[in-house]
């Protein structure tokens, strides 16, 4: 059995008892979370969040790219949020490469240029929640009175600690 017929029959078991179809499209609590996809987060069990609570918006690194700026101004113009936090976590794929590593090793296997993209890694764990939250805030779309407020998620405890 494949990892996709897994999910298709843990699907038939969710769906078998789901009773919140009837959830408000805005998120309950008013806040969009941008964090990593790194599989070792679970943003709802560690912030204490039930459906229909967030946005949740993951890509690698959590990073405040054109794309989660995308959802963002969506998540705030459309939909109410008045919260943005930006939540990056330790021991991150992110900090062990450059771009040139990156697109070195894609020419090679590939024999096409990824020069044109910027795949955000950082080499500063906080500086790169800072710089998240300046981006996000910097963002004409994005009106000062939208809190933005960062975090480190330690993948070995599970707390998070406040960057300033």
């Amino acid at each position: 059995m494949s990892v996709v017929d897994d999910f298709k029959k843990a699907n038939q078991a969710y769906a078998a008892s789901f009773k919140e179809g009837d959830l408000p499209l805005p998120p309950a609590k008013r806040v969009a979370i941008l964090t990593c996809m790194d599989a070792r987060i679970h943003p709802a069990k560690a912030l204490g969040l039930d459906l229909g609570d967030a946005h949740v918006i993951r890509n690698a690194g959590g990073r405040a790219s054109t794309d989660a700026l995308r959802s963002l101004i969506i998540s705030e113009q459309l939909l109410a949020t008045d919260t943005v936090v930006v939540i990056h976590h330790t021991d991150c794929g992110m900090l062990t490469f450059s771009n040139q590593d990156l697109r070195t090793k894609l020419q090679q296997e590939f024999h096409a240029s990824a020069d044109d993209i910027d795949f955000l890694p950082f080499k500063d764990l906080e500086q790169s929640v800072r710089d998240d939250i300046a981006t996000i805030k910097a963002s004409p779309f994005i009106p000062d009175s939208i809190t933005v407020t960062g975090f480190i998620y330690d993948v070995h405890t599970g707390q998070i600690h406040p960057v300033s």
